[in-house]
């Protein structure tokens, strides 16, 4: 009896330790649970912190108080006008031209043109020539440039014989252009650089035919004189020969140099 009665209490208590441990367990696992759902919202947590703070500083980097302030620009309400500038260098007072015609003799190798500038239509034009021609200093300069098409002309007086513009000698304004953009043959003009009134210089060109010049954002070309005598001459002894290489603009394929001027 005794035996048995402790068999029992054995068994009870083998089944109370069944419990608690089952108890235990079942805790344990609830807090497993629990761990790894706590680590699944701290981590969804973080990610939204950081999509949160990404969001923050590109709004405030792009839309908000963060904006870096713009560079300044030209406003396109008030652009610059390519018509306007200012003289660069020594240029005479066109007032010199005293408002009148100017007669003289241009001569290319051994071609001499007649011609004759006005100096009321285009002072400022004719003053620089006129001074030009006073001080020499076309002698030995070359014609440069010889276009065949879509226009004929042959371009002369570069400072270095390149074409290129002199920096200390730019004046302006475009005087006398044609309205019909038309360039009568004979027409002795301004070159400038495209789209810059104030870069007229030493360059001169000179329309072996009548021609076509489409303006540009400054305008026309200056026309401050005309040929009288020698253009046919001209065109037989260095342009007909065309230019080097055959191109439609390049150098006379005949060297070509001023050797006299006269004007009065």
């Amino acid at each position: 009896m005794a035996r048995s009665r402790t068999a029992e209490r054995e068994a009870r208590e083998a089944r109370e330790r069944l419990r608690r441990f089952n108890a235990r367990q079942g805790v344990h696992q609830e807090q497993v649970r629990r761990r790894r759902r706590d680590n699944l919202f701290a981590i969804a947590g973080a990610v939204l912190v950081a999509a949160l703070a990404a969001v923050t500083q590109v709004v405030y980097f792009t839309a908000g108080p963060g904006v870096p302030a713009p560079e300044p620009s030209a406003s396109p309400s008030s652009p610059v006008d390519p018509s306007t500038g200012q003289n660069i260098g020594d240029i005479p007072d066109p007032s010199s031209a005293d408002g009148r015609d100017w007669t003289g003799t241009l001569t290319l190798n051994s071609t001499p043109l007649d011609f004759t500038l006005d100096g009321k239509v285009a002072p400022q034009a004719v003053a620089v020539f006129v001074d030009e021609v006073s001080s020499k200093y076309f002698i030995g300069k070359t014609c440069h440039r010889l276009t065949t098409a879509p226009t004929r002309l042959i371009q002369c007086g570069s400072l270095d014989g390149t074409g290129a513009g002199d920096p200390t000698f730019q004046y302006g304004p475009i005087e006398n252009a044609p309205a019909d953009s038309v360039y009568p043959a004979g027409t002795i003009a301004l070159a400038r650089a495209g789209g810059a009134a104030y870069s007229q210089g030493h360059q001169f060109f000179i329309m072996l035919a009548d021609g076509t010049i489409p303006n540009d954002a400054a305008g026309g070309y200056t026309i401050f004189g005309h040929v009288t005598k020698g253009l046919d001459a001209l065109i037989s002894a260095i342009a007909d020969a065309g230019t080097v290489g055959g191109v439609p603009d390049g150098r006379p394929a005949v060297p070509t140099s001023i050797t006299a001027v006269t004007v009065q």
